[in-house]
């Protein structure tokens, strides 16, 4: 056949059969995510029947998604919403770095791979999943639980030190050195910190600027800008990526909003063009030999987040319910983990089978973690309690009961923050979310 008409054929088979495989994954309740990378891993190097003329199509297709990924992200929040969080949230954040980047960049090292791959590793651990925790509390009705703006405000921060950690892998990934690690560091710093500045002083002047009644010509002018920044960033070696986020946060209001609704179809097309383009680079003969340690890693990084939504929560005054439903929530990984590890494949290949394997389990480990952390750990943590109450009560003759914690910090401010709900974090009769 024709190279055209082997293409064309390859393409419609693919999108078609990522399209019911989507609805097949809603219906059960599970995120398409994993579904999207095995495909990648029957069709790539390796599987069942390799793709030979849609490949290259793929790879400039996952760039893009990687791209409307982040542009969507900014979209999402305002530079004001963004500076709030990191008043309120950065001791979470913090925190939140600590306990989850370090096993990964602890594993990596323990297999051998290097200060490099350890950096890469440890974004892998770090980065929840934003789309699929989002899903997660829409599907179970937490929207306006209290405990949901800690949540968005961890998210928050994580896709905010993004603009950070990306460009510095970029840089380490290239092997530019100390040096020019640390010049690329201070110009994504630097830039980060203009578009914040002209977000918050001159945010509708830009929105103004790009805004058109015609939706054809909204798609163009913020499509177009979008790839022009993220081309730009790339050449400075800031990541792609982030030169997206930078222009979805410089939009806001109307023009946030209207862009949202026009690309979030083409997100979600080069998104998952994106995972199984990830999926065919991936030998799938190379992921059982990973299988145990990607294991041992999803366990010991879902305990870690789950200590870590318990700490953001306690800040904010939450009580026990509400803390293990926080930390239950941010257990999944998943496009943001894929991300770095495609960054870093092609410096160290054996990143890729381990960051799959870790995903696939993490991705379908979250939803049950949101589900059911709350039910199984309470329990526990209240027969512990009773048991120290009454060995305190036996040996003074009385157990005084203990005071509510104050809250150490107000909930972050996270995108379309719900209204507020009952303190043991059910929702509210009025509260609902957007």
């Amino acid at each position: 056949m024709h190279g055209t008409t082997t293409l064309l054929i390859e393409l419609g088979a693919i999108i078609m059969g990522l399209g019911l495989i989507g609805r097949f994954a809603g219906r059960i309740g599970l995120s398409p995510i994993p579904l999207y990378l095995l495909v990648g891993l029957a069709f790539g190097t390796g599987g069942l029947l390799p793709l030979s003329a849609s490949e290259d199509f793929i790879a400039v297709g996952a760039e893009i998604g990687v791209i409307l990924l982040l542009l969507l992200l900014g979209l999402e929040y305002s530079a004001s919403e963004l500076v709030g969080s990191l008043k309120t949230q950065y001791p979470s954040g913090l925190v939140d770095f600590v306990l989850n980047a370090l096993p990964g960049a602890a594993a990596a090292l323990l297999l051998g791979w290097g200060p490099v791959a350890a950096v890469a590793l440890a974004g892998v651990t770090w980065i929840s999943s934003s789309g699929v925790i989002a899903k997660v509390l829409t599907d179970l009705g937490r929207l306006g639980n209290r405990e949901t703006p800690v949540v968005l405000g961890i998210l928050v921060m994580e896709d905010l030190a993004m603009a950070v950690y990306l460009p510095l892998l970029t840089a380490l990934l290239a092997g530019v050195g100390l040096a020019g690690g640390s010049i690329t560091l201070l110009i994504a710093l630097g830039t980060v910190g203009i578009v914040l500045y002209l977000a918050l002083r001159h945010g509708r002047v830009i929105s103004r600027a790009v805004s058109s009644d015609n939706p054809e010509m909204l798609l163009l002018v913020v499509l177009g800008l979008t790839l022009l920044v993220a081309g730009i960033a790339q050449e400075l070696q800031v990541s792609a990526a982030v030169g997206a986020f930078l222009v979805g946060i410089a939009l806001s209001g109307e023009v946030a909003e209207g862009a949202r609704k026009l690309l979030t179809p083409l997100r979600d097309l080069f998104a998952a063009v994106f995972f199984v383009f990830f999926g065919l680079s991936t030998d799938p003969n190379e992921i059982p030999p990973v299988l145990l340690p990607a294991l041992l890693l999803a366990v010991v990084t879902a305990v870690t987040k789950v200590f870590t939504g318990w700490y953001a929560a306690r800040r904010a005054g939450i009580a026990p319910k509400g803390r293990l439903r926080a930390g239950g929530a941010l257990v999944a990984r998943g496009e943001f983990s894929i991300v770095i590890a495609g960054l870093a494949v092609a410096t160290e290949p054996r990143i890729g089978p381990i960051a799959t394997a870790y995903v696939l389990i993490l991705v379908v480990l979250g939803p049950l973690a949101a589900r059911w952390t709350e039910p199984l750990v309470l329990p526990l943590l209240e027969r512990r309690t009773a048991g120290a109450g009454t060995t305190s009560g036996t040996a003074s003759g009385t157990a005084e009961p203990s005071a509510p914690a104050a809250p150490e910090a107000a909930p972050a401010a996270g995108p379309k923050a719900p209204e507020p709900a009952d303190p043991e974090g059910s929702p509210s009769p009025t509260g609902h979310g957007t």
